[in-house]
């Protein structure tokens, strides 16, 4: 009996026992199927244009499937990781770099096709500035305005634009940056993507630090440039590294002052970076591979390739990663949808003072409830930096009310008192110091007051002031007193007599409207002009070829005139059109001349009147990538009034208000005009044409040579004389009497330096049949309009 009861419970326990390992088995079957994905990091580092060698990673691990489930990026890695993160695929991200024009974006500087007409004459003249506010200079130095990036960055990050959490991006993101006021590193999680990327990427002394919370911002590689410990302490299981940085130069590297000072800047992130390497499970090292610096975004393309060679070696390593992988549901990876037009219902003006908010929102042209596109918006913020009233305008968005869009405008405003300063040297004048003074705002709104003198053997000096008005503030005065102090040769009735001071003083007022607030106005203008010419030497003691004792003659005149400029550069344009056409009419024209040879007669009283006309073109078109090509004409004639009893001829005394030729660089003051091979001033005339043909060619850099042809007709009397032998000119220009042809060539060497540009010219000229030298270096005097 007990064995059959033996025998059950036995049979009875087999079948619990059964049961419990089929339980068991499909319970950790469950488990096992459950287990969490191993969570993977893509941590790329800072290194400038070395950078681009981190995009052939990102194209291995889209081929492979690998959609990391964090990306912490520093400086380029930033860039690169942030635009990762937001869905742009590794192609994508390839197919920008190799079609940005890195000096536009890292240049910085605006586009004179950007500037307001009234600004183009001020534009990029000077050297150094620096604000003024309460006494103290205000202004932080970088080498490059970031303007171009910014906009750049947020075009790019726009599909994002509502994603103010960095773990919403499709893959969750952090940018590293370095609390340059507290001396520590800066995880980035939250807030503009465009904003995070570009903070990560503010080298010091390079880029301006970046405004954040109560601090300052600047590149992430000066605390951490390759951040596999950040990637730790976000819990990651596998470290995928992508490392350009390189850590600390040898001392066979550092020979020059740069390398020692980022050397030096670097040093904590330099010195933990042997032990952040060792956090990686798969350490892509593109150090051996890379043939270029930092700074070579000219040569991305190569970076590129140089790139594949270290992805290629881990691609074993990938491949296994991807394997093991293959059990576990990833992330989607893509860019999310956006429409490319948008309806903006709200508009802030941030950190713009209110007498700017009318001309900013002008400008702009950006109002609510109107649809625009990113482009739209950057040439409408292009617009208002052309007003040369910020270093920065940015913008962003915000969505209110639910879906609807706001857009932020945030203005980085120059102080109100900026001072400026340039050290200047030419051949004709002499060496020089440039200071400027510019206030906006302080004598009435919308207005700016410059004062600028040229403080030299040769002193000249301006008074501009200029006011905006109108609703769309298209319309605007202008009052300017100019004043010079020069020596110079002079050729009447042709002979030369030098060692002349030659001392003018101008008063223009004008009235003018914006036709396009960027191209080109029409005006109406009324000038005071007096003139003194007077030898330098006392001429009882040293006697002149001319026997000048003292010269003077003023003049006012009442003009109207038009003006086009869409020049895309202020010095070595490459595409764009001058037009300028003018006619005056005199109001006044006395003179007063004496001589010391007693057979000679001195006269006091008015020659008779005259008007002006004149008309200017000049043209540039793009050949090739390094070859543009130039010509101009211009036409600038004087008809006179017929000789009254008590007058003296015009063409005979009439010397300061006639037309001035000559010299490689424009002048300021009226009626002067360049001419290759002439000496500044050298040509005073009544009526000209002329040609001018020529080429631009940008072998490399920032070197340029220039060959260039000029042919013109120069009169010295009355229209009808001029017209009437101006296809059959007779005379020589060096003696001032009849038609003459003027004729010169040569060629310019140039160079774009950090003083300003250099040029070595060598023309020759007609006649007199010389080779001319002339040498300049940073920026010159600069004439108002």
């Amino acid at each position: 009996m007990s064995s059959i009861f033996n025998t059950k419970r036995n049979t009875l326990k087999k079948k619990i026992s059964l049961f419990l390992l089929f339980i068991f088995l499909i319970v950790s079957q469950s488990i096992f199927s459950q287990e969490k994905k191993p969570k993977v990091v893509l941590v790329l580092s800072g290194g400038g244009a070395k950078g681009i060698a981190h995009i052939p990673l990102l194209q291995a691990l889209d081929s492979l499937h690998i959609v990391p489930d964090l990306i912490v990026g520093n400086s380029m890695g930033s860039v690169i990781g942030g635009l990762y993160a937001m869905g742009y695929s590794g192609d994508s991200i390839a197919s920008i770099t190799q079609n940005i024009d890195w000096d536009k974006l890292l240049g910085g500087s605006l586009s004179l096709r950007n500037v307001s007409v009234e600004e183009k004459s001020e534009f990029q003249r000077y050297l150094a500035g620096i604000g003024i506010k309460d006494g103290k200079p205000t202004s932080v130095s970088s080498l490059l305005n970031d303007q171009n990036l910014r906009e750049y960055l947020s075009e790019l990050t726009f599909p994002v634009y509502n994603v103010k959490d960095f773990d919403n991006l499709p893959i969750p993101f952090r940018a590293m940056a370095t609390d340059v006021v507290h001396g520590k590193e800066i995880v980035l999680s939250k807030g503009s993507l465009a904003f995070a990327m570009r903070a990560s990427m503010s080298l010091p002394a390079v880029f301006k630090p970046m405004s954040y919370e109560e601090t300052l911002l600047v590149d992430g590689g000066v605390m951490n440039n390759f951040p596999t410990d950040i990637a730790k302490q976000m819990g990651a299981d596998i470290i995928i590294g992508s490392d350009v940085g390189g850590g600390m130069e040898p001392i066979d590297k550092l020979n020059n002052l740069v390398t020692v000072l980022m050397q030096t800047s670097m040093f904590p992130s330099n010195i933990k970076d042997p032990e952040n390497r060792k956090l990686c499970d798969i350490l892509v090292d593109h150090m051996p591979n890379l043939r270029f610096s930092t700074a070579d975004f000219n040569k991305s393309n190569e970076i590129y390739k140089d790139g594949k060679i270290a992805t290629k070696l881990n691609l074993d390593a990938l491949s296994a990663l991807a394997n093991k992988l293959k059990g576990y549901k990833q992330r989607t990876h893509e860019l999310p949808k956006v429409a490319n037009e948008f309806l903006i219902d709200s508009i802030v003006y941030k950190n713009i003072s209110k007498e700017n908010i009318p001309l900013v929102s002008a400008r702009t042209n950006i109002k609510p409830h109107a649809k625009y596109t990113t482009k739209d918006l950057i040439k409408g913020i292009n617009r208002a930096m052309g007003t040369n009233l910020f270093n920065q305008i940015t913008y962003s968005y915000f969505v209110y009310d639910k879906d609807r869009l706001g857009l932020i405008l945030n203005g980085f405003e120059y102080s109100k008192n900026l001072v400026n300063a340039s050290l200047h040297y030419d051949t004709y004048r002499g060496v020089g110091l440039i200071l400027n003074y510019t206030a906006r705002n302080i004598l009435a709104k919308s207005s700016r007051l410059v004062v600028t003198a040229d403080i030299a053997e040769q002193p000249r000096a301006r008074i501009d002031f200029q006011k905006n008005f109108g609703k769309n503030k298209n319309w605007w005065w202008g009052s300017e007193l100019y004043g010079a102090f020069l020596k110079q040769e002079l050729f009447i009735d042709g002979k030369s007599a030098d060692n002349m001071l030659y001392n003018a003083f101008e008063f223009n007022n004008e009235v003018n409207r914006n036709l396009n607030s960027l191209k080109s106005y029409a005006g109406l203008g009324l000038k005071y002009i007096y003139t003194e010419v007077k030898p330098k030497n006392d001429p009882n003691l040293n006697p002149n070829i001319i026997s000048l004792n003292n010269y003077n003659f003023e003049n006012a005149e009442v003009s109207a005139y038009y003006s086009y400029n869409d020049m895309d550069k202020v010095f070595f344009a490459t595409e764009g059109t001058i037009l300028k056409a003018n006619i005056s009419r005199s109001l006044l024209s006395n003179t007063n001349i004496n001589f010391t040879d007693v057979n000679l007669i001195d006269f006091s009283g008015s020659t008779n009147g005259f008007t002006k006309l004149g008309f200017a073109f000049e043209k540039r078109v793009q050949l090739k990538k390094k070859i543009t090509a130039m010509i101009g004409f211009d036409a600038h004639f004087i008809f006179q009034d017929k000789l009254k009893d008590n007058q003296v001829s015009f063409s005979d005394y009439g010397y300061a208000a006639k037309y001035f030729l000559g010299g490689i660089l424009p002048s300021p003051g009226s009626n002067r005009f360049t001419f290759p091979g002439l000496h500044e001033d050298e040509i005073n005339t009544t009526q000209f044409m002329g040609v001018k043909i020529g080429a631009q060619i940008n072998p490399t850099g920032k070197i340029y040579l220039t060959p260039h042809f000029n042919i013109a007709t120069v009169g010295f009397d009355n229209f009808n004389e001029y017209i009437g032998d101006v296809f059959n000119p007779k005379g020589n220009w060096d003696n001032g009497k009849e038609t003459s042809l003027l004729l010169s060539g040569g060629a310019a060497l140039s160079y774009q330096s950090i003083l300003g540009p250099i040029h070595f010219d060598t023309s020759w000229i007609n006649n007199i049949g010389k080779v001319r030298v002339f040498f300049s270096v940073g920026f010159s005097f600069n004439p108002s309009n």
